[in-house]
């Protein structure tokens, strides 16, 4: 099994940028559809960004797009969320996770997920 690892959460002043990681280990994520996804206090977890395995197609939550770029490094098996003009709407844990060999936003079909990593954006 994957073990998947975020980093990078952190306090953040409204505007301000972070960049999360997702270090995975166990397993090589080359060939899989990887996802952020988050879930902000009292709500639903929702789908962020998803890249797959090229790297050359990103998918993006209407709420983000523009702000926030997912990329991949396969030779590190590592996952990076940057974070910019964040707001403190954006305030919630973060999760990495692990998908299929296609691309899906439905969290159900990602299988292997890391153990989140907070970010607060103060107003």
């Amino acid at each position: 099994q994957v073990h998947l690892v975020e980093s990078g959460g952190g306090l953040v002043q409204a505007g301000g940028s972070l960049r999360l990681s997702c270090a995975a280990s166990g397993r090589n994520i080359s060939r899989y559809t990887m996802g952020w996804f988050r879930r902000a206090p009292g709500k639903e977890r929702e789908f962020v960004a998803a890249i797959t395995w090229s790297g050359a197609s990103t998918y993006y939550a209407d709420s983000v797009k523009g702000r926030f770029t997912i990329s991949r490094d396969n030779a590190k098996n590592t996952v990076y969320l940057q974070m910019n003009n964040l707001t403190p709407e954006d305030t919630a844990v973060y999760y990495c996770a692990q998908g299929l060999t296609y691309y899906t936003s439905n969290s159900r079909s990602y299988n292997y997920w890391g153990q989140g990593t907070q970010v607060t954006v103060s107003s």
